[in-house]
C-alpha cells in the first residue's frame, strides 16, 4: 500500500512532536489539545484539521523556539499555511495564516485577553508587532477566514494543559484525508 500524503504531514510531529516551545507543554500535545477542542465546540472538519495543524510552522528549522531563543519572530503562522497549500485549500490554510493576527486582534478588541496569555505567547506578541491599531483591527475583520482565526487562537490559548488526556495523531488520518484537495 501507498504512503499516504498525511505520513509525510505527520512526520515532522514524529521527529519534533516532543519538542517544547516556551509552554509546559510539547507541540504534539498542544496540537492533538486544539484539534480536541475544536472538535468538541462543533467545528468542522476543515477547521479541527486547522486547530491541528496550526503550528505545523513550528516543526521546522528550529522555528518553535527562535522566540524564546533569540528573540525573533519566526513567521510559523504563514511558513505552515504555505507548506500545507499542498494538500489543503484556505479552508484549512487560512485560519493557519491568521492566527496570529487573531491573537493581535484580540489584544486590542477584548479587554482582559492579553493578562490572561501565557508568558511565552507574551513574548510572541511583542516580536510579532503587538497589539493592532484600529485601522488593522476593521482590516483583519474584513479578512474572509478572520472569526475562524479567533476561533482557532482561543483554541491556541487553551491547548496548553499539562496531562491532559487527548486523542493520538493517528485518530484524525482520516478527516484530514477526507478535508485535503487533492
Amino acid at each position: 500500500m501507498a504512503a499516504s500524503f498525511v505520513d509525510e504531514i505527520f512526520r515532522p510531529y514524529a521527529e519534533h512532536g516532543g519538542d517544547f516551545y516556551g509552554e509546559n507543554v510539547t507541540q504534539l500535545e498542544h496540537a492533538l489539545q486544539c484539534a480536541m477542542l475544536a472538535a468538541e465546540e462543533g467545528a468542522s472538519e476543515s477547521l479541527v484539521a486547522a486547530a491541528l495543524l496550526h503550528d505545523y510552522g513550528h516543526l521546522f528549522e528550529g522555528r518553535g523556539d527562535l522566540a524564546e531563543t533569540l528573540h525573533r519572530d519566526a513567521h510559523h503562522e504563514s511558513h505552515g499555511a504555505k507548506s500545507l497549500r499542498r494538500w489543503f485549500g484556505l479552508e484549512v490554510t487560512g485560519p493557519i495564516a491568521l492566527h496570529v493576527a487573531a491573537k493581535r486582534y484580540l489584544c486590542t478588541t477584548d479587554p482582559g485577553y492579553e493578562a490572561a496569555l501565557s508568558p511565552a505567547s507574551i513574548l510572541s506578541l511583542e516580536l510579532q508587532g503587538g497589539r493592532f491599531t484600529t485601522a488593522q483591527c476593521r482590516h483583519f475583520e474584513a479578512r474572509t477566514f478572520a472569526a475562524d482565526a479567533v476561533r482557532l487562537r482561543r483554541w491556541d490559548d487553551s491547548g496548553k494543559a499539562v496531562g491532559q488526556e487527548t486523542p493520538g495523531l493517528e485518530s484524525y488520518r482520516a478527516l484530514l484525508e477526507r478535508v485535503a484537495r487533492i
